[in-house]
């Protein structure tokens, strides 16, 4: 069933002080049309500069996520976009009147109270989801982040974070779809351990930094002449360690909050891909730069899916024959058992398209499987391989002297079962033009428009008179 696009009923207007530059901001999310994703817009500058929120346009992963363009900025724009997320919101138009988005109390749910209040309306066009069907990774070998995304019909995200601390310890959180964000996740507020924080106050960094809106951790002793220097500097009667290592009387919303806003900066740092996501997200010490260079992987593979789409063409498997069965075995040594294409129905010096129509009376079905007739992977791909000896053998004026063989074979998915009934389309094209009698072709398997197998393929003809 189709979900439509949505949006807030009204604007809704957010004020706070930026973490790192101490500024104060107001912020208002308005509504805005179908397709219009989330864009930011300087209301404090010339002319208000709009920003889209595209991972293509983050220029700084160091201190939050930062977008520019043409030398305009906007930071830490995760939580807030977090929030659009988790609460489903599909198209908004964030107003700013600073270079920082507030820090609040550095968590999402600031920004998620205010949308929900606000309320949500549903628009007429459908929400275009980028859905996994396949396996995507990442690593950062220096940082030791990694991050995999695999096909779910859900939004699903499972985090660990490890960061060989004696109070930390080995953290896991978890959300298994996008509506356990606003209950779970949106209140888990930002961490930082209490040796980082006296290097940025050293360079005079998080001028807004209060302990209010962020969980300081204490992983080794402390002079009580350090934490009064840290009151003064926060402005607080007393400064003390309390809890598990947990500066002042901060109370954990949850025992592994740490973890659960990794997972809240992921979902932020996702939404930069474009559009909503079906897939279950893995990741090991995640951090921005590993989040922003994942979202551009995505992207990309969107982008792919977009243009591959727009792409193909529907072939129907009972377009009259370019070359029947018969004139195939002038081309092919194959006969039966082994020949596994009944017509061409395209041809030209780049590509090929075959049919092979599935029966009952196939006889690899007495054995694969008697009960439930399937037909075998290691089949379909000879089938497209035969539709590319086609192309390659109408290359040479005797093809009745040469025979075809595998060379190598890459990338190869299945993607759906072929049964008897089904007819299937081979559509093959060259990655390159062919030389020295090898060619390497990228292949796609189609039953009723859908794929149903792909592969990459390098062959080679072989003279034998």
């Amino acid at each position: 069933m189709s979900e439509k696009q949505r949006t807030l009923k009204s604007s809704v207007k957010i004020e706070g002080v930026g973490l790192h530059t101490g500024a104060h901001t107001q912020l208002v999310i308005h509504p805005a049309p179908e397709n219009h994703g989330y864009k930011f817009k300087r209301v404090d500058l010339p002319e208000q500069p709009i920003i889209e929120a595209d991972v293509d346009l983050v220029v700084d992963t160091s201190r939050g996520t930062t977008l520019g363009k043409n030398g305009i900025k906007v930071s830490t724009i995760e939580h807030v976009l977090a929030a659009l997320v988790g609460t489903q919101v599909d198209n908004a138009m964030i107003d700013i009147s600073g270079p920082e988005i507030p820090i609040m109390d550095g968590s999402s749910k600031p920004f998620v109270d205010a949308i929900e209040n606000i309320g949500i309306i549903e628009q007429d066009a459908e929400r275009k989801y980028f859905v996994f069907d396949s396996t995507l990774t990442y690593e950062d070998p220096v940082k030791k982040s990694e991050m995999l995304a695999v096909p779910s019909e859900d939004y699903r995200i499972t985090v660990m974070v490890d960061y060989n601390s004696p109070i930390l310890g080995t953290q896991h959180a978890s959300m298994y779809h996008i509506g356990e964000f606003n209950s779970g996740i949106s209140e888990c507020r930002t961490f930082v351990f209490l040796h980082e924080l006296e290097q940025l106050l050293q360079h005079n960094l998080i001028k807004g930094g209060d302990l209010n809106n962020a969980i300081v951790i204490v992983d080794r002793d402390i002079e009580q002449a350090k934490l009064d220097h840290l009151a003064k500097i926060f402005n607080k009667p007393t400064v003390k360690v309390q809890g598990k290592g947990v500066l002042n009387n901060t109370t954990l919303h949850h025992q592994n909050e740490p973890a659960r806003h990794k997972l809240l900066d992921i979902v932020g740092d996702l939404a930069l891909v474009g559009m909503p996501i079906k897939g279950h997200i893995l990741a090991a010490r995640p951090g921005h730069a590993a989040n922003v260079a994942f979202a551009k992987m995505i992207k990309e593979l969107a982008k792919g899916k977009i243009n591959k789409k727009a792409e193909e063409k529907v072939y129907d498997p009972n377009t009259p024959a370019l070359y029947n069965v018969q004139e195939i075995m002038k081309l092919l040594p194959h006969r039966f058992p082994f020949l596994l294409i009944d017509k061409i129905i395209e041809l030209s010096d780049k590509h090929v398209v075959g049919v092979k129509n599935v029966t009952m009376n196939e006889y690899f079905f007495q054995g694969h499987f008697p009960d439930e007739p399937v037909m075998p992977g290691v089949l379909l791909i000879e089938a497209m391989a035969q539709t590319g000896g086609v192309l390659v053998l109408k290359t040479v004026p005797d093809p009745e002297n040469y025979l075809t063989y595998f060379l190598k074979i890459d990338n190869v998915r299945f993607k759906q079962k072929v049964v008897p009934g089904d007819s299937v389309v081979f559509k093959l094209d060259l990655i390159s033009p062919i030389r020295r009698g090898l060619c390497n072709m990228r292949g796609q398997a189609y039953v009723a428009g859908k794929s149903v197998m792909e592969a990459e393929m390098l062959a080679q003809i072989v003279k034998t008179k």
